[in-house]
């Protein structure tokens, strides 16, 4: 069931335009001129319940004016928005009691409050009975392990602590659907990879739809089942992660350890790297069979490890975005 539907969604803003010199700085104040920029340009879309869906794209190019037309905070030059059977734009209030929001870089925590005060004032704003709030809250403690961080304040908070309490603080009211805009950024490796559980966990225990933006293919790899990619205010694919590896780079890596140092000369067979007896090869699967490449490399003596690996979601992006390239809105 679609719980967001995107029917040829088009924003614009209005630039004011300088011109130079000290007259044409005073003709700006008295009579100014704008030029249009075209932010999100034509794109349709929709998102599935208790989908994890990857909406990403390079800097400039529309990701989070959408977020804000989906949570009604910026409203659409033209074009249908439906979130839950809502219209953002007139219904906004109605939307934020059934959505959460995180914002990578903007907070909904107090700064010099601890985030048990926070919970509790936004308890009140989503006009939750006290009783319901306080067992919300305990079970947010133990999903997120925060209990131990609820009276300490949130400007004493790691960065990783204080992205556990954004995302509970955010289904503190149950949402339907939460809005993640890049929730690993800046975090170390093992903190991200906590954040990850955790939004699994929401999302299989509380099917919570998760809409989700972020840099890092590794939040997108580990995450999400399918991927919009969005470039110069449109939409350039709408795949499974699965179908963008397939399809946009046909290409396997090979790493093979011989016990002993080896020497490969056929001209059919890349390799990449070589370290002794340890050799990187990269195949093209189509236009090579793995299997005969891997025939052809055994042949050159006993083998003590083999691995066969896919390239990185990383590299595929780039891949795209370099195939759709130009300049962004």
């Amino acid at each position: 069931m679609s719980i967001i539907k995107v029917q040829n969604l088009y924003k614009n803003f209005k630039v004011k335009t300088k011109e130079e010199g000290l007259k044409g700085s005073i003709r700006s104040i008295i009579s100014p001129s704008y030029r249009e920029i075209e932010a999100v340009n034509n794109i349709s879309f929709e998102a599935q319940k208790g989908e994890i869906l990857a909406f990403i794209g390079p800097n400039g190019a529309g990701k989070s004016t959408t977020i804000k037309m989906l949570t009604g905070i910026l409203h659409q030059t033209s074009g249908n928005i439906e979130v839950l059977g809502l219209n953002p734009s007139t219904q906004r209030k109605q939307l934020s009691f059934r959505i959460g929001t995180v914002f990578g870089q903007k907070s909904q925590l107090w700064f010099h409050l601890p985030p048990l005060d926070s919970f509790n004032l936004l308890g009140n704003i989503y006009e939750m009975d006290k009783a319901k709030l306080k067992n919300r809250i305990e079970f947010l403690k133990e999903t997120f392990e925060i209990g131990d961080l609820m009276d300490v304040p949130v400007r004493k908070l790691s960065l990783g602590q204080r992205i556990r309490c954004e995302i509970a603080a955010s289904i503190l009211h149950e949402p339907e659907i939460i809005f993640l805009d890049e929730p690993t950024i800046g975090l170390d490796v093992v903190v991200k990879q906590k954040i990850r559980e955790l939004i699994l966990k929401l999302n299989k225990e509380e099917k919570t739809t998760i809409f989700l933006t972020s840099h890092d293919a590794g939040d997108i790899e580990q995450l999400c089942k399918r991927a919009i990619i969005i470039n110069h205010g449109q939409v350039v694919l709408n795949e499974s992660i699965k179908s963008l590896k397939y399809d946009y780079l046909n290409k396997k890596e090979i790493s093979i350890k011989y016990n002993h140092e080896i020497k490969v000369d056929d001209p059919n067979i890349n390799v990449v790297k070589r370290k002794g007896g340890a050799l990187k090869v990269q195949v093209d699967t189509s236009k090579q069979d793995i299997e005969e490449v891997l025939t052809e490399l055994i042949k050159y003596g006993k083998v003590d490890d083999i691995t066969i690996s896919e390239p990185p979601l990383e590299e595929i992006i780039s891949y795209i975005y370099q195939q759709k390239r130009g300049g962004c809105k």
